[in-house]
């Protein structure tokens, strides 16, 4: 019996247009979800009064800590979207409801754990990012609330997760946009009507959050996909459990290997004064959106490639990769002179003062200028996940980018002691992992490999 595809084809006829429109729902639903921060951003950036450089200072202090904990997890949660996007393109139904299953206890015990030590340890944390004494009271009140709310808010990217590994990128991007708007709203009333500061942005975030997280979970209770939930099936199954580690837990240590380099250079940023973390986390807050651009086509390689893997369709791969990379390219290349275009007024609204203005967009000029590295590097990296092959990113990324910028920042900066010379340490960095994660792709060949394995000639 085989199963019910309500969803664009992967496996057969034209690949250019599904990519698209798989990519940029994804593409749309982190750009929501990275309004949820920068919404925080600009309301207490706004409505703060004489505390706003402060309050936009904690909140941004945040980012590489959040960063850390969503990174790993969102990577997590790409072992789920490979085992059952494989499932699916293997026709077995039983696999993917057992992965389905297992995916949503996980996150929700990983929230849990998680959560717990982050309340224990959030002030050490800070401490060690060596936050100023002024903005550290209120970066620590947003970063407790935060935790509070991490189950809910892992719930969500594994949920996202499953629908996205049978093409369903539309569902998280609806609910998530309701949400968003939520999020804004209360942002609002919080911060004006009730004269909270960044203790309110923050609690409209993990209100939005917990929406998102149950709108979609009740969506997978009705639903007559194969990725239907039920109460009675909801346990850990240890079969899936092992398939989702052995590919989530190295694309997790990726994403968080990648944080970690990203706290470094905050550590480094936070060394010179508010007004420098201000206008960075500013800049951030744009930045990412060209990002989760290129980045969303790193996720449509993973899933189109696994569900061609498991299908056995693996010529079609290949130029799955292909076209990943030249719409990819198109995409990443439109949004940041989009951006750049418009950066300084897109500055304005997360805080008017010139001075931060310009070092904001000082932040976005250098940092674009690697994105072309990242990108590359990013869809590679998902095209050898699609195959099962995550543990060679992971470690190529920690090389690549963590070492060199820890690397950076414990011999250079200290010479040049500057926001330019931290900045630099991007294209530097993502360069040299670009070229690491291109060998690694000559070196395994997966396609060629398994051809040849079978005896088939490569054009045929």
């Amino acid at each position: 019996m085989h199963i019910k595809k309500r969803t664009s084809d992967m496996l057969n006829g034209s690949l250019w247009d599904k990519i698209l429109l798989f990519a940029l729902p994804i593409a749309l639903t982190a750009i929501l979800e990275q309004l949820f921060n920068a919404s925080d951003i600009a309301v207490v950036g706004n409505f703060t009064g004489d505390l706003k450089n402060i309050a936009m200072a904690a909140v941004g202090a945040n980012s590489p800590i959040i960063g850390l904990v969503v990174n790993f997890f969102v990577g997590f949660s790409l072992g789920a979207n490979v085992v059952i996007a494989k499932s699916f393109g293997e026709n077995n139904k039983e696999s993917i409801s057992k992965s389905v299953h297992t995916s949503i206890i996980l996150s929700l015990i990983c929230g849990i754990i998680i959560g717990i030590i982050g309340e224990v340890f959030a002030l050490d944390i800070l401490k060690l990012l060596k936050v100023p004494s002024d903005v550290l009271p209120y970066a620590l009140s947003y970063l407790r609330i935060y935790f509070i709310g991490l189950p809910v808010i892992l719930l969500y990217n594994f949920e996202a997760a499953i629908f996205r590994s049978i093409g369903r990128t539309k569902v998280p991007l609806v609910v998530l946009a309701v949400s968003g708007v939520i999020n804004v709203i209360l942002n609002l009333i919080f911060v004006i009507v009730f004269k909270m500061n960044v203790d309110g942005v923050a609690l409209a975030t993990v209100i939005s959050n917990a929406i998102s997280s149950i709108a979609l979970f009740i969506i997978l209770l009705k639903t007559n996909d194969c990725i239907k939930v039920e109460f009675k099936k909801l346990r850990i199954y240890k079969t899936s459990l092992i398939d989702i580690f052995k590919i989530g837990f190295p694309s997790g240590a990726q994403g968080a290997i990648f944080a970690i380099s990203n706290i470094v250079i905050q550590t480094a940023i936070n060394s010179l004064g508010a007004d420098v973390m201000a206008g960075s986390s500013a800049a951030y807050n744009i930045e990412v959106f060209a990002y989760y651009i290129f980045n969303s086509f790193s996720q449509a390689c993973t899933t189109f490639t696994s569900q061609n893997n498991g299908a056995k369709n693996y010529k079609r791969c290949k130029k799955i990769y292909g076209i990943c990379l030249l719409e990819d390219l198109i995409a990443t290349v439109s949004a940041i002179l989009l951006i750049l275009l418009i950066g300084r007024p897109l500055l304005s609204i997360f805080n008017n003062n010139k001075e931060i203005i310009g070092i904001g967009y000082q932040r976005l000029l250098i940092v674009f200028s690697a994105y072309l590295f990242s990108m590359t590097y990013e869809v590679t990296a998902g095209y050898l996940r699609g195959f099962g092959k995550s543990l060679v990113p992971a470690i190529l990324t920690a090389i690549g980018v963590c070492g060199v910028r820890i690397s950076w920042i414990a011999f250079i900066f200290p010479r040049y002691n500057s926001f330019t010379s931290i900045l630099i340490s991007y294209p530097v960095s993502l360069f040299i992992t670009m070229v690491l994660m291109l060998c690694a792709l000559l070196a395994y060949m997966p396609v060629t490999r398994i051809l040849k394995k079978q005896n088939i000639k490569i054009n045929d």
